[in-house]
């Protein structure tokens, strides 16, 4: 007994030895100078101190961006693991992606990944010839060697001899677009440039339609776009003499302008809003020189779209008195909503339609899961689409003279196929599955749900390796979102592979905001309701701790964007409940957000400081940038951004950083890692997406207590 209990005392000793030794990094911050900037709502006096930080074009921002990346990436260079994670992260995304076959005129393309090329590569065959024949259409890879400047739209004309394509250089949402004789691939006229949240639709073989803001003074990556316009360039002209379509009258603005044609070249349909939601909706005859536009809708109460045409006959997908959607059918002539005939009427799910052939497919969202839908459009059922399993399916597009489709089915386990439908005999088959070094079999996703703050029942996919023990003890980040009507369904991620691997958990509420539920959901986290959104986060935070899945020591939140505020948010009303936080390209000044680009057009989601004094308080009350405060210990964060994200500018993120910095109690560090010549996250080199991977999962790793990778997860499973 004796030995026993010296032989505990030194074990004591020894790890308390180790617990001494074991210092956190002490982080030198650069210092951020303070301005002395005030603004007033509503007599209230709210101070801006580092409001210089918002001028990107400042050699004082750029040498702050310098100092902080040294700082940062001097502390991620001293993760032991960090390299092994990227080598893991490198190894896992070596193989080979290839995208769902599209035909256009005499060749069927098809874009290919052969593993770690930094963009797709677009390739073709002549479609009666044999795939394997396929040669590169047009490489991405080439446009800069370090792969920055990246593939857009993609646009045939409709005897597929002519091709438009838009690039981003950067990340930024400007884009420029070129034409291309589709045959002999070469440049065929100018550049045109400036175009921004703007798809190319081709008018026959003639032109093509695109939408565009006039450049802003100032920085073209934060000067405020809120006068969006559709132009029409004919080839072979230049583009100071394409023709205004739609929008530009100072009387009216609108935020978000896009215009399509329809398969049979009869209508141009154009959808015009203020903000992300709702929207009105007009048509065109273009059969007929000089028609004007027939109104649909003149109201943004609604989002409504056209799906299809027969003729004269339109089919549109609308949440109009409806919100979980439905689709209607009405004549071109009397187009207005007194006149819809539903087709497919609403029921208890949200739907997401699609046409294909003669058909309409109708996609359900059953708590976040897909059930699939084929009626003809007279709106019979023909069957239900029997899918691979539980998860996430899409694609189901197709011409209106083709008998074949293709869809592709994921889930968080499952990395993503194609399958191969017959729209006549119902028969599905795979068409390719990735060859990858990871087996599905030995992980398990399961739906739990959870009760929110108000009573409200919410859904959340926890995925992880089979057999982990629920102890407490489990690396896990929950990823969520909220906002902007968008559904977070399942879907397999190279990077939550690698942390799964090791046995890290993985899980993803479908909190309000969202679409899961339809536009009740999406209302219930907006505006004076977006508390419920942080609760419904915290909700489930608290259920994974409670239930073992992990704890408070070792839990992660993340999320991008808009879930950059909801972490954020989250992270400052409740500093306690994680021990990382990872707050990406958020949106985290509530008081100025729509005085930056296109951000004027989320008001419909958040409202603005300047609607009542009822709305600048509340939206004070959660700001992350205003409600850090001095002397509080919080999370470990690493606050990620890109310097030419000009959808939420980076002076969200830099603001956020600085402040933290400033008040934060503790060891825990606070850094925020700054991506040269990159966006809002699209088109992101694989090769910085994989460095960013190995710092994110290394510093949450790291920060979590861990000074090794923790060891693949034995449960007995063969791999």
């Amino acid at each position: 007994m004796k030995y026993f209990v010296s032989l505990f005392a030194a074990i004591l000793l020894i790890s308390c030895q180790n617990e001494i030794e074991k210092k956190p990094i002490v982080v030198s911050y650069p210092v951020t100078d303070k301005v002395d900037s005030v603004d007033v709502y509503f007599d209230t006096q709210v101070s801006d101190p580092f409001r210089w930080l918002e001028d990107d074009m400042s050699s004082q921002t750029e040498a702050w961006v310098k100092a902080q990346n040294k700082v940062t990436f001097g502390y991620l260079d001293t993760i032991p693991f960090r390299n092994e994670l990227k080598e893991r992260l490198s190894s896992l995304w070596n193989y080979e992606k290839v995208t769902a076959p599209f035909k256009e005129g005499d060749y069927t393309y098809f874009f290919k990944n052969d593993g770690l090329q930094n963009q797709y590569v677009v390739y073709r065959y002549k479609t009666n010839e044999d795939p394997s024949t396929a040669q590169v259409f047009l490489d991405p890879n080439k446009f800069k060697e370090d792969g920055t400047i990246s593939l857009g739209n993609l646009s045939f004309s409709r005897n597929g001899k002519i091709a438009a394509y838009s690039i981003s250089e950067g990340g930024s949402d400007w884009r420029k677009v070129l034409v291309m004789d589709a045959e002999t691939k070469e440049i065929v006229e100018d550049t045109l440039v400036d175009i921004k949240f703007s798809s190319l639709s081709w008018k026959g073989n003639e032109g093509f339609y695109y939408s565009s803001y006039e450049k802003p003074k100032g920085s073209e990556l934060s000067a405020k776009t809120d006068q969006h316009k559709l132009y029409y360039h004919k080839l072979g002209t230049p583009q100071k003499s394409d023709k205004l379509i739609f929008g530009g009258t100072p009387e009216e603005k609108h935020r978000y302008v896009g215009g399509f044609v329809t398969e049979d070249d009869k209508y141009l349909v154009v959808t015009a809003s203020v903000s992300t939601s709702g929207n009105k909706l007009f048509i065109k005859d273009l059969e007929k020189p000089n028609s004007s536009f027939i109104t649909i809708l003149d109201h943004t109460d609604s989002d409504t779209y056209v799906m299809d045409n027969q003729g004269s006959t339109l089919f549109l997908n609308t949440n109009l008195n409806a919100p979980n959607k439905k689709i209607v059918k009405v004549d071109v002539s009397n187009p207005t909503p007194e006149n819809w005939v539903d087709v497919i009427p609403e029921t208890k799910n949200v739907l997401t339609p699609s046409t294909g052939g003669k058909y309409i497919f109708a996609e359900y969202m059953v708590d976040a899961i897909s059930k699939v839908f084929q009626y003809d459009f007279a709106g019979k059922l023909i069957r239900e689409i029997e899918l691979p399993g539980l998860g996430s399916a899409g694609g189901f597009g197709a011409k209106k003279d083709e008998t074949e489709l293709y869809y592709s089915f994921t889930n968080y386990t499952t990395p993503g196929s194609i399958y191969k439908y017959n729209m006549e005999t119902g028969k599905s088959e795979l068409y390719r599955k990735p060859k990858i070094d990871f087996n599905s079999e030995n992980y398990e996703s399961n739906q739990v749900f959870f009760t929110s703050k108000d009573g409200t029942k919410v859904p959340m996919i926890i995925t992880h390796k089979k057999g982990i023990k629920l102890d407490g003890k489990n690396p896990t980040i929950l990823y969520g979102y909220g906002g902007f009507n968008i559904s977070i369904t399942p879907a397999f991620s190279i990077p939550n592979a690698v942390w799964m691997e090791r046995g890290g958990i993985y899980a993803v509420p479908n909190i309000r905001g969202g679409g899961e539920y339809g536009k009740e959901w999406h209302k219930a986290g907006t505006k004076m309701q977006k508390q419920n959104v942080f609760d419904d986060f915290i909700a489930a935070a608290e259920y994974l701790i409670e239930n073992k899945y992990t704890s408070k020591d070792y839990l992660a939140l993340r999320g991008g964007s808009n879930g950059g505020l909801l972490v954020g948010a989250v992270m400052t009303q409740r500093p306690d409940l994680m021990k990382v936080a990872l707050p990406a390209v958020g949106v985290l000044d509530m008081l100025r957000y729509h005085t930056f680009t296109a951000g004027a057009g989320w008001a419909y989601d958040y409202g603005t400081a300047e609607d009542s004094k009822e709305m600048f308080d509340y939206l004070l009350g959660y700001s992350p940038v205003h409600n850090v405060e001095k002397g509080v210990e919080y999370p470990a964060t690493l606050v990620t951004t890109g310097d030419h994200d000009d959808r939420v500018v980076p002076a969200h993120s830099f603001k956020f950083a600085a402040t933290l910095q400033e008040n934060q109690a503790g060891n825990n560090p606070v850094l925020i890692r700054i991506e040269t010549d990159a966006g809002h996250g699209a088109g992101t080199p694989i090769h910085k997406t994989i460095e960013q991977y190995a710092d994110i999962f290394g510093f949450t790793l790291y920060n979590m207590g861990y000074e090794v990778l923790p060891e693949k997860v034995n449960t007995g499973i063969k791999e």
